[in-house]
């Protein structure tokens, strides 16, 4: 697909972090851009930044997880602009479970899919018929992450199965738009290849009533830059890689039509090997020992 000024891109999860980088950079190719997040404050700050520097910005305040809301989203954005080109699916949210999986609160992995993964799939319910019927060339991209999306990293396993379900997903979006001829592309993106600065550290404030806690944590929540200070303290250095970057990589992606926005890394393509083969030999996920806790 080319990217072309006056073209129209979607971003949900986009008041900050990832979102924002990749709002920004439609802005900077020429693209009007509409901008979704639950944080009304941030989202009505991120929009006033973009404008200010010549973007054509159009943001509605709203939760993915609602599919109403996200149908409304919809509705708005082809009323203001008359087209949509490109759908980033990017909102997404940590669940606070602590504690191994049988002792999780199911709300936890309530909120965490109807962020996730309805949120994921209520966009593509939204947009993609109005997307595919105008003939026009289009593309969705949908945030995963190489915890789950890759191997799951135990520790974090509420989030892991969520990014998986994301991949499997867009695979399957994948197959169908092929299958109906559509000129739409569809890629899974895969933030990094280094960890990211964004919000998702402390999704926990955007957490509905309808999925709170039902009980108090045991340990309070930590923001990225405690926990990068406990990793610095251990004599272990966090490398990030910057949001701008990702950005770049995804603008490039779709305009290559590459379904797998994974950037290279010696970790990330030892991960996958490791499970591969893990599969392929019928052994024992022992890529994941490195994790397991006693």
């Amino acid at each position: 697909m080319e990217l072309r000024a006056g073209q129209v891109a979607v971003v949900t999860g986009a008041a900050s972090g990832l979102g924002l980088a990749m709002a920004r950079r439609f802005a900077a190719e020429g693209l009007k851009v509409v901008l979704a997040d639950v944080e009304a404050a941030a989202l009505e700050k991120a929009a006033g930044g973009l404008r200010a520097e010549g973007a054509d910005v159009h943001a509605r305040v709203i939760d993915v997880g609602v599919r109403e809301q996200v149908m409304e989203l919809a509705e708005s954005a082809y009323d203001t602009y008359g087209a949509v080109h490109v759908l980033c699916n990017n909102a997404g949210v940590g669940s606070g479970a602590e504690g191994r999986m049988w002792e999780h609160e199911p709300n936890d992995w309530k909120w965490a899919f109807e962020v996730n993964v309805w949120g994921v799939f209520h966009g593509v319910q939204a947009f993609l018929p109005r997307m595919i019927k105008s003939g026009q060339p289009g593309h969705v991209v949908n945030t995963s992450s190489g915890d789950g999306g890759i191997a799951p990293l135990p520790t974090a396993s509420v989030y892991a199965v969520t990014k998986a379900a994301v991949v499997t997903l867009t695979e399957s979006l994948y197959a169908h738009l092929r299958a109906e001829h559509a000129r739409v592309g569809a890629s899974v993106l895969f933030p990094g290849p280094h960890m990211l600065r964004t919000g998702l550290w402390e999704s926990h404030r955007n957490r509905p009533g309808r999925w709170a806690k039902e009980r108090p944590r045991r340990a309070p929540y930590r923001s990225l830059d405690q926990w990068e200070a406990a990793m610095r303290e251990a004599g272990k250095e966090v490398v990030f890689t910057p949001v701008e970057e990702v950005a770049g990589f995804v603008v490039a992606g779709i305009r290559a039509d590459r379904f797998w926005l994974l950037p290279e890394s010696a970790h990330s393509d030892a991960q996958i090997r490791a499970r591969a083969g893990s599969m392929l030999d019928r052994t024992n996920p022992s890529y994941l020992e490195s994790f397991i806790l006693d």
